[in-house]
């Protein structure tokens, strides 16, 4: 049983999960009895409407915030895609299809892309949808102080608005953009709504499938149908009742008694689900494991220590103990049969451990000798696990907790840590917040691998449908992995629970798309 802590303050850094959670016994049916008639009550005057079909939903990510420009890259942007809408959204093989936009082109060079939007839409507060919605979405991303979004943008040079044309300009030749600005990077609001973000935070406007009409903060949100959502005729959900998901034990005995009929699940919960009749299933992400290394500092400042470290992580461990054989073992930050996954650099440092210590005698470091902190946010079973492994080659690892984790790590103070994520629609963004001599992901900033800029350049001045571009984009993968600075462990797929009642899912990567669900019963 794994409780989540979303770390929302920076973009793209996933759950961690804490270790008492796997331990602790699960609740008694007292006490699931007293929470269900609670949840059931908290609903109030927000509560759908008798015969409608109404999406109920326990959320591990319920938004901290609900401006997306704060909180729309980290794994929540799920919960916010039900109010906002963006330029792409992406389909089931991967790709940007239409949005917002009905279609888009770039100039012969590369470096500038028109997207052309679908006339006629507005936002919930009954603004228009029109390029200069899309001008202020993008600026404000770039330049609001507590953006989480601008190190995703560098691209875009500057906006131009034209009615319902929105022409970027780019600092480089990028093709990469309309995979970008899809619902992670670019989720629109309301211009007039987001000219005070702050009261946006509390009152999202957008021009998604849903409108808010009741908010509690950090605990539910119910949403209605918006009828002028571009696809409104193909979505047949009537309400939601989002709410934040309380103990995970809780939650299977919710669906059973139909506090939820949706909910996100931790693997430790799939097997009870199962069982209780329930259909559970996965939804392809990006979502990966990994240890951090800061090459700047001692130890890691000497390669034969890094290779060491790679050497000694059994990655099976971390499937076996924490993923409940849903998961998988993982080098790379992308899924096997993704278009940016390089088989060629798959299980370059195997499980090794008598080699690790090896390399760390030729370093100076005898058995003991070598003592580091490992920094978390909150307590962590991978933590424990990256312990006990490197103890097994004979480094003393200490555990610390840092409730402010966030603050050192992005500022690359740290020297060792852990952290997952959630990857993003664009590939190659994906590789540069890992890897990039900028990324928010690279501890080891401003260092990044030999050839990787280059590489990296080359994959974004390669149209998506050119012949070669698979085989661009792998070699820029395998560049990437090159780096000393991060150990890739494990991947744990996004698991969900839902009622029969409600229908199948599209399986679009790491999104939730409710086109074409039903609820049987509803209206």
């Amino acid at each position: 049983m794994l409780a989540r802590l979303t770390l929302r303050s920076r973009p793209d850094v996933r759950s961690t999960r804490k270790a008492g959670g796997l331990r602790a016994a699960a609740l008694g049916t007292a006490v699931v009895a007293l929470l269900v008639p609670a949840l059931s009550a908290c609903g109030g005057s927000g509560s759908a409407s008798t015969g409608a079909a109404t999406l109920k939903w326990a959320s591990s990510y319920f938004p901290g915030h609900w401006d997306p420009v704060v909180s729309g890259s980290g794994a929540q942007f799920r919960e916010l895609a039900l109010v906002y809408a963006s330029l792409t959204r992406t389909d089931e093989s991967g790709k940007a299809v239409p949005d917002l936009a009905e279609s888009w082109e770039y100039n012969e060079k590369g470096d500038r892309i028109t997207f052309h939007l679908r006339a006629g839409l507005k936002f919930s507060d009954g603004e228009p949808v029109d390029a200069a919605a899309v001008k202020a979405a993008v600026e404000r991303a770039q330049k609001q102080k507590n953006s989480a979004l601008f190190g995703d943008l560098t691209s875009i040079g500057s906006v131009r608005a034209d009615g319902l044309d929105a022409t970027l300009e780019l600092t480089q030749v990028d093709y990469q953009i309309p995979q970008l600005l899809g619902e992670r990077v670019l989720q629109i609001a309301s211009p007039k709504a987001a000219a005070n973000p702050a009261k946006l935070d509390q009152n999202p406007v957008g021009a998604g499938p849903f409108v808010i009409d009741q908010l509690i903060p950090g605990t539910k949100a119910v949403l209605r149908k918006n009828p002028d959502y571009w696809d409104a005729k193909n979505i047949h959900i009537d309400n939601v009742e989002l709410v934040s998901a309380p103990d995970a034990s809780t939650v299977v005995p919710g669906l059973q008694t139909g506090v939820y009929n949706f909910a996100d699940i931790e693997p430790s919960q799939a097997d009870a689900a199962a069982k209780a009749g329930l259909d559970v299933f996965s939804q392809p992400g990006f979502n990966a494991s990994n240890l951090s290394l800061n090459v700047n500092k001692a130890p890691f400042d000497d390669d034969r220590v890094v290779d060491a470290f790679r050497y000694a992580v059994n990655r099976e461990e971390f499937v076996d103990k924490l993923t409940f054989g849903h998961g998988e073992a993982t080098d790379q930050p992308f899924p096997k049969g993704y278009v940016a996954y390089d088989a060629e650099s798959e299980n370059a440092y195997p499980y090794d451990p008598a080699k690790a210590k090896k390399l760390l005698a030729e370093a100076g470091h005898r058995p003991g000798e070598l003592k580091l902190d490992l920094v978390v946010p909150a307590e962590d079973p991978q933590a424990e696990i990256v312990q006990s492994q490197l103890a097994a080659v004979g480094v003393k690892v200490t555990i610390k907790i840092d409730k402010n984790w966030a603050t050192p790590f992005f500022a690359k103070d740290l020297a060792f840590s852990l952290y997952s994520t959630t990857g993003r629609d664009s590939a190659v963004q994906t590789l540069t917040a890992h890897f990039g001599p900028n990324g928010p992901l690279n501890l080891s900033s401003p260092y990044q691998p030999e050839g990787f800029a280059q590489a990296v350049a080359k994959v974004r001045q390669t149209p998506l449908d050119a012949p070669d571009y698979t085989r661009v984009l792998k070699e820029a993968t395998r560049a990437g992995l090159a780096s000393k600075a991060l150990i890739f462990t494990f991947s744990s797929p996004n698991l969900f629970a839902k009622s029969t009642s409600v229908s199948g899912l599209p399986k679009n990567p790491a999104h939730i798309d409710w086109t074409g669900v039903t609820i049987a019963g509803g209206s």
